[in-house]
């Protein structure tokens, strides 16, 4: 009896981990061994938990504005880079790299790499990760 008891008490304490692991897959909604870059300005920075989000506005050859969204980090993860919520500020010119949506027509990309180049105010940042 002690046993079925240990058995039923693992397999209900494990149930937390599967849904934890279910939500960080991303595989459903970004192509994960491929890459877009992105050049554009800042939109929108809401650095938050779990996952944050940046907008940007990236304007194509022929003159067309196109808002993307990228999902990023949480707090933690971005705070261990170096970033806050100052650190990216709105028209700033940023580089983004990452795994685009499995919807082309959804604008979004998940973060890998963030690059704000140097300014005659503002010094380079690079940050590059995966997000967890």
């Amino acid at each position: 009896m002690k046993s079925k008891l240990f058995i039923l008490t693992l397999v209900l304490a494990s149930i937390p981990s599967i849904a934890a692991y279910a939500h960080h897959s991303f595989a459903g909604t970004y192509i994960e061994d491929q890459s877009v870059k992105l050049e554009g300005t800042v939109a929108e920075f809401n650095i938050r938990n779990p996952h944050s989000f940046i907008s940007i506005e990236v304007t194509d050859k022929d003159g067309k504005t196109t808002r993307w969204g990228g999902e990023w980090g949480g707090v933690t993860q971005l705070s261990q880079g170096g970033i806050n919520r100052f650190t990216l500020k709105i028209g700033e010119k940023i580089i983004v790299d990452g795994a685009p949506a499995r919807d082309s027509s959804d604008h979004k990309v998940l973060v890998r790499k963030v690059v704000r180049p140097a300014t005659a105010t503002t010094p380079e940042f690079t940050w590059q990760g995966r997000v967890q």
